[in-house]
């Protein structure tokens, strides 16, 4: 099998617009899908045409609060990836809703930190 890939991470942002166009001007990413988000302000989603980031809508109302969010795993088998995390101590992963367009389960490590977990990957948005 092959080796697990990070291929993806989401942070949080008051304004995903400027914090987007940031990593468009800096780092010339390019912008690959956008979605309605929450609150009248869009989720972004950029690529370096290798690595992903999401930037994902956070407002005073929200649950999350600005920052990282989580970052996602490319893996070959869904069935093996959760019996060797659950083998090395952490809880089965969880289906991610059907809406949710670039990972089908969810995870976390010991500390809690979340992550995704995808086996057709995350360059484009799949339902």
């Amino acid at each position: 099998m092959a080796r697990p890939k990070i291929k993806h991470l989401a942070v949080m942002s008051r304004d995903t617009e400027k914090l987007a166009q940031f990593y468009k001007d800096t780092f010339e990413m390019e912008e690959v899908n956008r979605s309605p988000g929450q609150h009248g302000i869009p989720a972004i989603y950029l690529t370096d045409g290798y690595f992903n980031l999401a930037v994902l809508p956070s407002a005073l109302q929200g649950e999350a609060p600005p920052g990282l969010n989580h970052f996602g795993w490319q893996i070959e088998n869904m069935e093996t990836m959760s019996a060797t995390l659950v083998n090395n101590g952490v809880e089965n992963p969880k289906m991610r809703p059907s809406n949710r367009p670039y990972a089908e389960f969810r995870g976390c490590d010991p500390d809690g930190n979340m992550f995704d977990l995808s086996v057709h990957g995350f360059e484009k948005a799949e339902t």
